[in-house]
């Protein structure tokens, strides 16, 4: 990568990331053989395969050139259910094994096999891994066989569920994403459809993360490549109006420039699922506040991707690319935020309303200055509390929290009331960089302020200079007059004894 140039980037992507022709038709014939001897002889008993589903990167379009992956779920009629694959996985996943390795001289193959293994997750035995190779050309790839419980039942459309799906899941679901292999179809679809342009773009994005980011931290817990999948295509959607034609350079720095601020991401889609449902949208509204960054799988209400793991690591490395790498050098990133904008709807308690798009990372005491603009109500005199089922305690917003601090990253209606000035605490800060913290209204004048100052150090008020933002306090003028929010920061100077004050 650091010798590609932002000209040639997307003709070097074409070249060196895609898998050649003959080895993609080399393994969608070695899968399908696989998918039909699992339908047709690996079952003797009544256990049967109702459908198969070819997954990952090879099912979504979106295979590296070498050692990519393709994910083959398996739903089979001895799961009716989450809890029926829970407690059979392991069962099955021995008998395929076991089949597999009878059979495996019987089959022809035009790309050699490995020998089966199972991957854990979570200490769970959760598939059984080939690696299909050709030596012919050196390109491998990871086939995982997970068998599923088939909770979609046929999919006909690109569009959501019956919610009953989800509604089950959650009800059974103990750890993040532990049943998303039955969700590979919409997960399919939801990558399947987007541009070519755009599939290139997260090669290029997998290909930084295996090449670039894994060598440097290779014992690491990173998070997996599907959230950086997903934080690409949000970033294209954000970026550029899901265009097809767009630079494949700037992208892949604003997706860098993403990574760097890891701490703000909120990611979610409502493509399959709703916040709007009354059993879902709760569970999905405290993944959500979750410690960020969150990225939901958009088609597993679960599947809350990359929690506790290194993004920290991520980011630096993000960094390092950035500023050494001439292709993101020379681009120009979108103008992309770590989290979309939600709609704020402001109610009165007569009833009057306000709504506002805002972002999640605007502080309560800037809307409070928009509220304040389009109804007259000082910001001092604003109290805004989210809006609470029936005998649930408010929840008041503090001034200097953002939006995203009270979790807000989807569309919220918030109660304004109406109250005398509040208190508030201000810093002030003296010329030997001591700082002491005072209780003051809005509505108290500079020389009320001047005077708890002369009580706590003895200096008398007329010595006192104070300045906010550069500008000299005049005793007369109140705290409001000079805009002084909740917690800033109030500068001590000592006059010369002869001066007068303002």
């Amino acid at each position: 990568l650091e010798h590609v140039s932002y000209r040639d980037l997307e003709g070097w992507v074409a070249a060196n990331l895609q898998p050649s022709t003959a080895f993609s038709l080399a393994v969608k014939k070695t899968v399908r053989h696989i998918c039909d001897f699992l339908k047709e002889q690996c079952f003797e008993d009544s256990t049967r395969v109702l459908k198969t589903v070819k997954g990952g990167s090879a099912g979504k379009g979106t295979a590296l050139r070498n050692n990519s992956d393709a994910d083959v779920v398996l739903f089979i009629n001895r799961f009716s259910s989450y809890q029926d694959q829970e407690q059979q996985r392991v069962r099955v996943l021995a008998l395929i094994e076991k089949r597999l390795s009878e059979c495996s001289s019987t089959l022809s193959f035009s790309v050699s096999i490995s020998k089966p293994r199972y991957k854990d997750t979570r200490g769970k035995a959760r598939s059984l891994s080939l690696t299909l190779s050709s030596s012919a050309s050196g390109e491998s790839i990871d086939v995982d066989i997970l068998p599923a419980y088939d909770a979609l039942g046929q999919v006909t459309h690109d569009g959501p569920p019956d919610p009953e799906v989800y509604v089950k899941l959650l009800a059974t679901c103990r750890g993040p994403g532990d049943f998303s292999p039955c969700f590979t179809e919409l997960q399919k679809k939801f990558v399947k459809c987007c541009p070519a342009k755009l599939k290139d773009l997260l090669r290029l994005v997998k290909y930084w993360y295996k090449q670039v980011l894994k060598p440097r931290h290779p014992s690491a817990k990173l998070p997996p490549k599907y959230a950086l999948e997903l934080l690409t295509i949000y970033a294209w959607e954000q970026g550029t109006g899901r265009r097809d034609d767009f630079s494949m350079a700037d992208g892949f720095r604003s997706v860098l420039e993403l990574l760097g601020q890891h701490q703000d991401i909120c990611i979610y889609w409502e493509k399959y699922y709703s916040l709007q449902h009354k059993l879902i949208g709760p569970h999905l509204k405290d993944q959500l506040r979750k410690s960020r960054p969150v990225i939901l799988d958009p088609a597993d209400p679960t599947g809350i991707l990359g929690q506790e793991k290194r993004w920290d690591l991520v980011a630096k490395v993000a960094t390092e690319s950035h500023m050494s790498l001439p292709f993101v050098i020379a681009a120009r990133s979108w103008n992309v935020q770590p989290a979309r904008p939600v709609t704020v709807e402001v109610k009165q308690l007569q009833g009057a309303s306000l709504r506002r798009t805002i972002r999640p990372s605007t502080k309560v005491w800037d809307l409070k200055a928009e509220i304040e603009q389009a109804w007259g109500i000082a910001r001092y005199q604003q109290r805004l509390a989210l809006q609470q089922p029936a005998g649930s305690p408010q929840a008041i917003l503090k001034d200097e929290d953002s939006l995203a601090t009270h979790g807000i990253f989807y569309d919220t209606t918030l109660l304004l009331l109406h109250t005398v000035p509040q208190k508030m605490e201000v810093l002030v800060k003296d010329n030997n960089n001591q700082t002491t913290v005072y209780t003051v209204q809005p509505t108290d004048t500079v020389l009320q302020l001047k005077k708890q100052i002369q009580k706590r150090v003895n200096l008398t008020a007329e010595y006192q200079r104070l300045t906010y933002e550069t500008v000299e306090l005049e005793n007369h003028r109140t705290l409001e007059h000079y805009n002084v929010q909740p917690r800033s920061t109030i500068y001590l100077l000592l006059r010369l004894q002869g001066g007068g004050g303002p």
